[in-house]
């Protein structure tokens, strides 16, 4: 299984310690806002066997998020194949953070190592990422990955009851816009 190392941060594989604090965060009515609903820890749990399956199958996926420095697990990032109910296809960034770790540049630190992997490791055509229209706080770190969005790709998700975290934002980048940005 692939390991990812940022100044800051280690994008790893799931331990058994995580159970718990992931657990906390999914109950978390503040990290859930932009969801449907808070999780039980039996859904955390579940959620975690598929995440570690698939980095046992592929070698990469939702990576666990530590601080290098300290060794605490944060939240998760990474990179997974879009869902096939999805009106688009292709592979999709995304971060989740305990509150406790917001504000601190850890899901754009994150990302870019996620679209780093996928671009030089994968060779990934391209990256999306998808969020709530309301979730302003993820679209602000797409921009800061560079991504973009064209407000015509905007779309219900089916995996959402009719409300307002229904309606969601599409952000891409693509390989060579990327790689552009990297030389810079």
């Amino acid at each position: 299984m692939s390991e990812l190392r940022t100044e800051r941060l280690l994008l790893r594989p799931w331990r058994e310690s995580d159970l718990g604090p992931w657990a906390a965060m999914n109950a978390d009515p503040e990290v859930r806002a932009h969801f449907p609903d808070v999780l039980t820890p039996e859904q955390s749990a579940a959620s975690v066997a598929g995440f570690q399956a698939d980095l046992a199958d592929r070698g990469w996926g939702w990576w666990a998020l530590e601080v290098r420095a300290t060794g605490e697990f944060i939240g998760f990032t990474g990179l997974d194949p879009v869902d096939d109910d999805m009106p688009f296809t292709g592979v999709e960034a995304g971060w989740r953070l305990a509150r406790a770790a917001w504000g601190h540049g850890y899901a754009t630190e994150a990302g870019a190592a996620a679209l780093a992997f996928g671009f030089t490791t994968l060779g990934l055509p391209e990256i999306l990422a998808v969020t709530p229209t309301t979730n302003h706080r993820s679209q602000a770190v797409m921009r800061r990955l560079g991504m973009t969005r064209n407000p015509a790709d905007d779309f219900d998700d089916p995996d959402v009851p009719d409300g307002p975290l229904r309606r969601s934002v599409l952000y891409r980048i693509a390989a060579g816009d990327w790689w552009a940005a990297e030389r810079g």
